[in-house]
């Protein structure tokens, strides 16, 4: 599949595990699993970062292949779920980033591009989100002050 913003194409980096269950010296089961995605979303870190750490601390491959659910589905039973979707909250977190850059830097042409194409892309998430109904019909990006409110 192509880039959204580039000519060339792109070329996934992520491979599913070949052995879908976790190592013998891996000895974790279900509910300590579980309680340590709960521990670690208390502490702040997102379901991506924690299939991270599990992978590479706990040596447990896939979340889903030992609990029968994704990481983000526990945190929605459990009620601690991030509000937004994680891939937009980071697009908004990068677009404020630019937009205090570019009140630093008035003149830097680039980023002011970028801006763009940045929030092209946030409104096209929130577009899909909106479409499967992940996030309120009428909760609205405002590009201007580059917060998100809910209306």
């Amino acid at each position: 599949m192509a880039r959204m913003h580039n000519k060339r194409k792109g070329i996934s980096s992520s491979l599913i595990p070949f052995k879908r269950k976790s190592p013998d010296w891996s000895n974790e089961n279900l509910q300590e699993i579980n309680s340590l995605i709960l521990k670690l979303a208390k502490k702040g870190l997102v379901p991506s970062q924690i299939g991270v750490y599990l992978r590479d601390c706990k040596g447990i491959p896939q979340v889903k292949t030992i609990t029968g659910t994704k990481i983000l589905r526990i945190l929605k039973i459990n009620g601690v779920a991030p509000e937004l979707p994680e891939d937009l909250f980071f697009l908004i977190k990068k677009s404020i980033n630019v937009r205090k850059h570019l009140e630093r830097n008035k003149k830097d042409k680039d980023s002011k591009f970028r801006l763009i194409l940045v929030e092209s892309k946030i409104h096209r998430v929130i577009r899909y989100y909106k479409k499967k109904k992940q996030i309120s019909p009428n909760w609205k990006y405002e590009s201007l002050s580059g917060a998100s409110v809910k209306k």
